[in-house]
């Protein structure tokens, strides 16, 4: 289905949605230039997970083995009881969060990878306005750039966003927030309180009242995260860069079990990230069809869903795919496609993480101290209810192929009578930003 001249693509945003994206589409076979708006990348965040889902269409794009190296060995994630740290689940790391690695090496191999197939990434492109009937971009030097397709990729405050939907998209408190921290661990072997969290890589999830903290050692020891999702409704900040309040961040931790208790409680700095949460929208394409979201500029993900980079990683698989099925000549078909074969899958990635989140944070209530619980309750549920496929297993390219004929015929038929059906309607749901 090779055309004489290959579709050419902008895909604005190069994090870790925007690499996956360009790599897919420079495996379709087309011509594809990345923009980003910073003039540098930093080693930011900390946490992130790669589900198998993820991987396996990674490895077809050349990028397999050195995912694997950075991840997190631990075979098993314990679940613990919040004020004495008695375990009450134990689930596969693999079935949880997949390969759990510091996002800024993530990003840093995925950036590598991409420079090697050759896709060019123009740093300090900040984009100003969109041309969706052109589909052209221009940057606020005045650059302007053109293509045949434009993809935002570029995060939830994504510019596109607003052109897709007509309005402003603000974004609304989900009354949660996450402390969060990163640092070098080895100072805590000497600690024989928190030792065993650093003598070997391991996860460990403390489940409280309105509370959970998650524990990430990197490296044998070496790199140490801790997160504490918790109630807050103070203004939105959206920000990954907030410092916390270490302050609060003790007073959180009062009654937790003590062993990661003096761990948080030596911790230096943290940041202070507000969770948000938009609501599912009607369309992923703007009206010309040719200006497209991904990623989290259309699906962002809760940290408990562990699914934000890999649907992300699958919704640029299945774009490249339909603009491959379609050809150059039916875009609109394509892009259209590709919106219906995605929206019900991440809607329920996200809704899982939702899911988690409440059950963990009610898991003791109304539980006497020594109380047991039903392990099952408080796993992560890793079944998907789309034709009963699992989570990880998924394979997006072959679902697309799959589905692409019948979906195809649908939006040909919307297409024809100049109605397109919205992915979502009625009452607001929440979606996590």
């Amino acid at each position: 289905m090779s055309d004489p001249k290959p579709l050419d693509v902008i895909v604005v945003g190069a994090g870790l949605g925007g690499c996956a994206c360009a790599m897919a589409m420079h495996y379709a076979g087309f011509n594809v230039t990345v923009l980003e708006k910073v003039h540098k990348f930093l080693r930011l965040g900390d946490s992130l997970g790669l589900g198998e889902n993820a991987l396996r269409l990674l490895q077809r794009w050349g990028l397999h083995d050195q995912l694997i190296d950075i991840g997190n060995k631990s075979e098993l994630m314990q679940i613990r009881r919040w004020g004495d740290g008695k375990i009450l689940a134990q689930q596969p790391l693999m079935d949880m969060a997949g390969y759990i690695g510091h996002r800024g090496d993530y990003h840093e191999a995925f950036l590598a990878r991409v420079k090697e197939l050759g896709i060019e990434i123009k740093m300090g492109c900040n984009v100003v306005s969109y041309d969706e009937n052109e589909p052209s971009l221009t940057l606020s030097s005045g650059e302007v750039y053109k293509a045949d397709v434009i993809i935002a990729a570029d995060g939830i405050k994504s510019l596109a966003r607003e052109l897709v939907l007509g309005f402003e998209d603000k974004p609304k408190s989900s009354g949660y927030a996450c402390f969060r921290a990163f640092f070098k661990g080895a100072y805590l072997k000497s600690d024989p309180l928190c030792r065993e969290f650093v003598e070997k890589e391991c996860v460990n999830i403390w489940i409280g009242n309105d509370v959970h903290l998650v524990q990430n050692t990197l490296r044998d020891g070496d790199e140490f995260n801790w997160i504490i999702t918790h109630k807050d409704t103070e203004d939105i900040k959206e920000s990954w860069f907030q410092p916390g309040d270490m302050n609060e961040v003790r007073k959180l931790v009062e009654d937790v079990d003590p062993r990661i208790g003096n761990a948080v409680r030596s911790t230096k700095e943290c940041l202070d990230w507000k969770i948000c949460y938009r609501d599912p929208i009607p369309s992923w394409v703007s009206k010309s069809h040719k200006i497209v979201l991904l990623g989290d500029s259309c699906h962002p993900h809760l940290p408990t869903s562990a699914q934000g980079a890999s649907q992300a990683t699958e919704s640029g698989a299945v774009l490249a795919l339909c603009l491959k099925l379609g050809g150059k000549d039916n875009i609109p078909l394509a892009t259209r496609v590709y919106e219906k074969l995605r929206f019900s899958r991440v809607r329920q990635s996200q809704l899982n993480g939702e899911d988690l989140r409440d059950r963990w944070h009610n898991a003791l209530k109304d539980l006497d101290v020594d109380g047991e619980i039903d392990p099952e309750s408080v796993k992560m549920r890793v079944r998907l209810f789309m034709s009963n496929r699992w989570l990880y297993p998924f394979d997006a390219e072959a679902d697309t192929l799959h589905r692409w004929q019948e979906v195809s015929a649908q939006v040909s038929e919307e297409l024809a009578n100049g109605k397109i059906i919205p992915l979502f309607t009625g009452a607001a749901s929440k979606v996590v930003a």
